[in-house]
């Protein structure tokens, strides 16, 4: 009998559970160990935000879920790894070996590389909110429902360093939705401050028509913007950056006022994961080969955000490369399918399809991307706009909850999003 541990049960840690327990035999056990004892839909943070969705529409309890399909469940922060002993400890000195560890935390939110960043909720003092986590988009709402009642100017953006910049455009244009459905979008100046080289660069060196399209529809809905900014530090109602030029020098220096701020943060690899010798970059991503194991120690495989993967190319102000929900959904299909290999003593085979696909809202239309590869230069390089986007995503945030509530293990996003909207053909 094997023990397979997964730490981490989001986007990909849940789903990998469900088909690890479907694929092996019942004599090998499960277990997920997570920080918290709920999943959270982390695109529909967004929505929650503005009060469009409250947290129990995008949050599950676990416990239930998994026992239900014969998975072990401790709701623990792992704090240590020893992969010679192959061995975790979590939260109150608890022990866990395992013959398979699979890591897929997600990020830590770096707050602490800008001084005066991250919601003030965290108790750091910190002026800025973020979307990332039910929380933090929770804490956002809070303060959102006093500046409605004075509103002022908002800022929303990326900080250097930052790779997920999908949900920060979709941010700036769900709050100018909310604003004018509330007409209140003619008394607050939004800017949107990102570490981008150009607006719709989204860390991937531009995705087809994407600068073009989002620029006209920043200019469409009054939405000020700063690239190349390497944001300083934040301070109560100012943002201070640093505005660089094609070859990294400072060209101007901004303050930007506000009396709101959502700004995403640089990632991390979490800590317990990071102090592993040998298993990390230097930011504490988890370094793998072609089939998401571990280039050191060969039994531990990892996927999603904590998952090392170089920029696309190199940006005056540093970022990096998203990890987007079909890119994730086939790494820990293939960390699936290869530990079954594994135990079956035949050698792994299968690999992750790294290809970004994305659906962003915008409050009432939407934008949908494909870059396959996702480094350039690309066999299939498509953005397209529309109203059909804003729907698909309310319609696959339904489809993803119904499947994870059910413990379908059937891949998500390739059935609704690549076949419902007909994305497929893009990837043939």
């Amino acid at each position: 009998m094997a023990h397979i541990v997964l730490m981490g049960a989001g986007i990909g840690g849940l789903p990998a559970a469900y088909e690890m327990r479907d694929m092996l035999d019942k004599q090998h056990k499960v277990t997920v160990i997570n920080a918290v004892d709920y999943f959270q839909f982390v695109p529909s943070n967004p929505w929650i935000a503005v009060g469009w969705r409250k947290r129990d529409d995008i949050v599950l309890q676990l416990a239930p879920l998994l026992q239900r399909k014969g998975i072990d469940f401790i709701a623990k922060a792992v704090t240590a790894i020893d992969p010679e002993a192959n061995q975790l400890t979590v939260d109150g000195g608890q022990t866990v070996s395992y013959d398979y560890l699979v890591i897929i935390t997600g990020p830590k939110l770096s707050f602490d590389e800008v001084p005066g960043a991250g919601p003030v909720s965290s108790g750091g003092g910190g002026h800025t909110h973020s979307v990332c986590t039910v929380d933090h988009a929770e804490a956002f709402f809070k303060d959102y429902e006093e500046f409605l009642k004075a509103p002022g100017p908002i800022v929303i953006g990326a900080m250097p360093g930052a790779s997920c910049f999908g949900p920060a455009y979709e941010f700036a244009f769900i709050v100018d939705a909310d604003l004018r459905k509330r007409k209140l979008r003619s008394k607050v100046p939004i800017t949107f401050v990102t570490s981008e080289p150009y607006i719709g660069h989204l860390g991937l060196g531009g995705v087809g028509d994407s600068k073009s399209l989002l620029e006209s529809e920043m200019r469409g809905h009054d939405i000020k913007w700063i690239t190349n900014a390497k944001t300083t530090k934040v301070e109560a109602g100012k943002l201070f950056t640093t505005q660089l030029d094609d070859k990294g020098e400072p060209y101007k220096e901004h303050e930007v006022p506000f009396k709101i701020s959502m700004m995403l943060p640089a990632f991390k690899g979490v800590n317990a994961v990071a102090a592993v010798p040998g298993l990390c970059n230097p930011r504490g991503f988890v370094l793998i080969d072609e089939y998401q194991r571990s280039k050191k120690h060969r039994n531990i495989f990892s996927a999603g955000v904590c998952v090392a993967i170089p920029p696309v190319e190199v940006t005056p102000v540093p970022t990096g490369a998203p990890k987007t929900g079909y890119m994730i959904e086939t790494m820990v299909s293939a960390i699936v399918h290869n530990i079954k290999d594994e135990l079956a003593g035949q050698p792994v085979t299968t690999q992750a399809t790294w290809n970004a696909i994305c659906l962003a809202d915008m409050g009432d239309t939407g934008a949908a991307f494909v870059a396959l590869p996702q480094i350039p230069p690309r066999n299939v390089n498509w953005f397209k706009k529309g109203k059909w986007v804003h729907l698909a995503k309310i319609g696959f945030e339904k489809y993803f909850l119904r499947k994870m509530r059910a413990g379908s293990s059937e891949p998500a996003f390739e059935k609704f999003v690549l076949k419902s909207l007909g994305i497929a053909r893009l990837l043939k």
